[in-house]
């Protein structure tokens, strides 16, 4: 028994110096919860399914590129421009402040097509920068940043949309349950349905096992026969299709969309992934992981808004646990070697 003990109490100190920064938020958030009314209600919680549901899925889009020792800096401001066409495209007809005048009320559902297909085109336009051209991930996506974000402005005049169409924000922000009691976020459920759909395409699909062995050594991957081109193309693709999807939902949350929608939300993903144990070093991360790194980065802003923090500082904090959680990670794999 005592040996069993020792095996579970020696088992529970490796997890624990695995994730530090994670159970020490989760003890910050118990503090929390305990000193503060209402930090643990349904509507804190609604609050924080909601913000981790649509980060979540920025992350599973940024989660690939850092498995192949990529990066996505171009993430936010895809998110953003997403959000700007869906905002102009679901515009109510009688809505004085329409962007598109020339436009007619659009139906909701071709609206996400036209957005998940803009997405498809700017991850192509990444993975291929990356992979046919050769230019350095970091740098591709910093290019594709700032050109995405110039077009978001152009076309949004660099005004806020609004004036949404009822059907397009009261679906997205629906819930089921009691809204003044227990109830569950329908994003809750978006978020789940992608969750398992990545599990299984990372652990169970050829393109997962093809993904790990470009992070572990690309030029061993292509040796052995992946075909390296097609599958970082394909990842890039998909990140580009889940920022869209991340950018139309984010649109309807918050009831409004501008060109500066979803800045910085590409550091947050990594922020996130990393947190949640995938490797910026490349070959290794899980989709469970990903979700715990989103959810704790999501629970830290909380924890600050509750305890009074200054919003500025909320940026001083973020970024010190970006780079405390990057350190870390680098520190693991120099252990390894």
């Amino acid at each position: 028994m005592g040996k069993k003990n020792q095996s579970f109490g020696a088992k529970f100190l490796g997890i624990v110096k695995g994730n530090p920064i994670v159970f020490l938020l989760i003890i910050a958030a118990v503090v929390v919860g305990c000193l503060k009314d209402n930090f643990f209600s349904w509507g804190n919680f609604s609050n924080l399914v909601s913000n981790t549901a649509v980060r979540f899925l920025i992350a599973l889009g940024v989660s690939g590129c850092l498995i192949t020792k990529g990066t996505d800096l171009s993430a936010g401001r895809q998110v953003g421009f997403a959000a700007v066409v869906a905002g102009i495209m679901c515009q109510r007809g009688d809505y004085n402040g329409r962007l598109w005048k020339f436009l007619p009320e659009m139906n909701i559902g071709i609206v996400f097509l036209v957005v998940l297909v803009a997405g498809f085109i700017w991850g192509l336009i990444n993975g291929v920068v990356v992979t046919k051209l050769h230019v350095p991930p970091f740098i591709a996506t910093l290019g594709t940043q700032t050109i995405i974000y110039g077009i978001s402005l152009v076309i949004s005049d660099a005004q806020p949309i609004g004036g949404f169409q009822k059907i397009y924000t009261t679906l997205i922000n629906g819930k089921i349950g009691d809204p003044r009691g227990f109830h569950l976020p329908y994003l809750l459920f978006v978020a789940a349905l992608f969750g398992l759909l990545f599990w299984f395409i990372y652990n169970k699909t050829r393109h997962g096992k093809y993904m790990y062995a470009i992070g572990g050594n690309e030029v061993a991957a292509e040796v052995s026969g992946v075909n390296t081109t097609f599958t970082l193309v394909r990842i890039y693709i998909t990140a580009g299709v889940m920022y869209a999807i991340a950018g139309y939902l984010l649109a309807a949350k918050s009831g409004g969309a501008s060109a500066s929608m979803g800045q910085g939300y590409e550091l947050e993903a990594i922020a996130g992934c990393t947190i949640g144990g995938v490797s910026t070093t490349g070959g290794i991360g899980t989709v469970p992981g990903v979700l715990v790194g989103v959810l704790v980065f999501e629970l830290l802003k909380i924890i600050l808004q509750f305890l009074g923090v200054n919003p500025y500082y909320n940026y001083v904090v973020q970024g010190l646990v970006i780079v405390l959680a990057v350190s870390l990670d680098i520190r693991k794999y120099i252990a390894k070697k």
